[in-house]
């Protein structure tokens, strides 16, 4: 029976790079994984790899490449006729980028000597110092700590259950064959809204249904009321406070359907996509039978160190309390291994930053504008237009804003909110400045180059003291 010192369940982002970083640091590492591929072979990376983050970010590419030639280019000169897409194509490279990144983690896996095991993973209790963990095909394995990355799955509505060909989650949502001319989806967060945009730039009617009464609610209201005038204006059909009363599946699918007034409406689609949240993959892992604590939604209960209430057993990632998202669950995955390793890992979940993929993109970090309000915290706002920069509009992405919250007492900088093009990456420059405790003058100090969308970062921070200089 194989004895290491951490076995990691589950190679998503959390597990993977979990495993990764405890063998830097010199610890026997095996990592258990059951996920399969369509040619049912195993495949790392977990659902954000398989199919979440990276192929949706392949498919958003693709078809905003598409609606550049044929809605954008002709004010830069370029005249296009006869613009063609092909679905299955953009399939082909959203596969070929993912495979080649699941077999980029097994030779990570190969380099670091990560041990790489295959089957659903249960905790079968200790045996003095170690943990016993069985393995599907009747292997078992033996760890002193372990760590539990198991993820999550799309969340399903009872009266709407996944048949995989007319009502789909987030995974049928990225292999369509052709484009469904009436595409209706439950839920408008990110996965709706990103699935949303795919599907609508290739010329799907897109018609989101979403149960609460305010459009992305984690957002800064300013940014969610630019954000959902936006998406109307490009085509989304956006219903907010709806309540669904049933959903029948057969030549289509047909939802009946409340709007926030109370009125009945009935909605008519060739494909359904329930994109209503995720749940905690706690089946099957053995937690009631060696007694961990799960909270009401089924996470695992941990500490601000991820520890569990189980000597040596950590978990991480979606499975756990905190924002469901990738970069979240690679950052508790490294700060579990550096604690094992005696080093002090250290995760701040006020740092991670929300981004929507969508065209503008949304990105944020820290509190809302609402936030403040609702604690009572006095505070100063500077907000600069994507319009006023130069860089914005030579590119022609001229929708948005940046807007920053600092202090009004110490200037530090309490929340970042943008949206706009490169979203994504300009809040990058937001979370550093909030882990240093950055100020809206420190930012407005630092040189940013020009032209550049960066400097409506700087602008945003001098208007925190309006002195604004291209406003």
């Amino acid at each position: 029976m194989a004895e290491f010192d951490v076995v990691v369940i589950g190679a998503g982002p959390g597990g993977y790079v979990a495993a990764i970083r405890c063998a830097q640091l010199g610890l026997s590492t095996a990592c258990v994984d059951d996920w399969k591929n369509a040619q049912g072979k195993p495949s790392l990376g977990g659902t954000c790899l398989n199919v979440g983050c990276i192929p949706s970010k392949a498919l958003l590419e693709s078809s905003e490449n598409y609606e550049r030639v044929t809605r954008d280019f002709a004010a830069h000169g370029i005249v296009a006729s006869g613009v063609q897409f092909d679905v299955a194509k953009m399939l082909a490279r959203k596969d070929k980028i993912v495979s080649d990144f699941t077999l980029g983690i097994a030779q990570l896996f190969k380099k670091n000597k990560v041990t790489q095991l295959h089957g659903r993973a249960q905790l079968m209790g200790r045996d003095g110092e170690l943990w016993r963990i069985g393995i599907v095909n009747d292997e078992e394995v033996r760890a002193q700590h372990v760590i539990i990355a198991t993820g999550s799955t799309p969340r399903a509505l009872p009266q709407a259950p996944f048949d995989g060909v007319r009502i789909v989650d987030n995974s049928g949502a990225l292999s369509f064959s052709e484009v469904p001319r009436r595409l209706a989806i439950i839920g408008a967060g990110v996965i709706g809204l990103e699935l949303g945009s795919v599907w609508r730039r290739l010329g799907a009617e897109v018609t989101l249904l979403e149960a609460l009464p305010v459009f992305i609610p984690t957002a800064d209201e300013q940014v969610a009321k630019e954000a959902l005038r936006a998406f109307t204006k490009q085509g989304l059909k956006i219903h907010l406070g709806v309540q669904i009363e049933g959903v029948k599946n057969g030549d289509a699918v047909n939802i009946a359907w409340r709007d926030a007034q109370g009125v009945a409406q009935e909605l008519v689609a060739d494909k359904l996509v329930v994109a209503v949240g995720r749940v905690p993959n706690t089946q099957g892992l053995g937690a009631e039978s060696v007694g961990l604590k799960l909270d009401a939604a089924g996470r695992i209960e941990v500490d601000e160190h991820c520890r569990t209430n189980l000597q040596n057993v950590y978990a991480v990632g979606d499975v756990v309390r905190g924002p469901m998202l990738a970069h979240k669950a690679s950052e508790e995955g490294v700060m579990v291994a550096e604690l094992i390793a005696g080093q002090a890992g250290h995760c701040d979940l006020n740092l991670v930053p929300g981004i929507l993929y969508t065209s503008p993109e949304i990105a944020w970090v820290g509190k809302t504008e609402q936030q403040l309000k609702a604690a009572g915290v006095a505070y100063r706002a500077g907000q600069f237009p994507f319009m006023a920069n130069g860089r914005a509009r030579a590119l022609g992405e001229t929708t948005g804003f940046v807007k920053i919250l600092a202090d009004a007492k110490t200037d530090c900088i309490l929340g970042v909110h943008i949206i706009g093009a490169m979203a994504s990456e300009l809040i990058q420059q937001a979370v550093l400045a909030l882990a240093f405790s950055a100020s809206s003058e420190d930012l407005a100090r630092t040189i940013h180059a020009h032209p550049s969308l960066s400097e409506i970062m700087h602008e945003a921070a001098l208007a925190v003291d309006k002195r604004a200089l291209h406003i």
